[in-house]
């Protein structure tokens, strides 16, 4: 085998629709940021941008198409994270009268999130690059 071949990067993948395994795995990019939140509850449910921080660490220089999907969930829910911060930020500032207003927005932005990121899952699992419509693209 010659040294260049051992060296040489991956073949790009055949354009056109992402195999099976790709979208699988670009589902799960979006759907890791449920069990992250799941699985961090107990310290305040912080964890929703770990699993597509790990998923795109894992696959970026391999598949295209869930690094591209496994980026969008990271910005969304970093996104998500931010807000939620700012809201508890803004509740302590106020010596907790603020809550009467961040608890209802927590809510509503908590239940958007579920819904978008469902709604990401299925699209990627089709094989569609799915777009957060309310996301700060931070991870480029």
């Amino acid at each position: 085998m010659d040294l260049n071949e051992a060296t040489a990067p991956p073949p790009p993948p055949p354009s056109g629709m992402p195999g099976q395994e790709e979208r699988q795995w670009a589902m799960f990019a979006h759907l890791s940021a449920l069990l992250g939140g799941l699985l961090t509850s107990v310290i305040g449910g912080w964890g929703f941008f770990l699993g597509p921080l790990v998923i795109w660490l894992m696959k970026k220089d391999t598949m295209p198409f869930v690094a591209d999907q496994a980026k969008e969930a990271l910005n969304f829910n970093i996104t998500v994270s931010a807000i939620f911060l700012l809201l508890l930020i803004l509740s302590f500032l106020t010596l907790g009268i603020g809550f009467l207003i961040t608890v209802p927005i927590m809510l509503v932005v908590g239940l958007g999130a579920l819904v978008l990121v469902i709604m990401a899952a299925i699209k990627a699992n089709e094989g569609v690059a799915y777009r957060y419509p309310f996301a700060i693209r931070l991870v480029k």
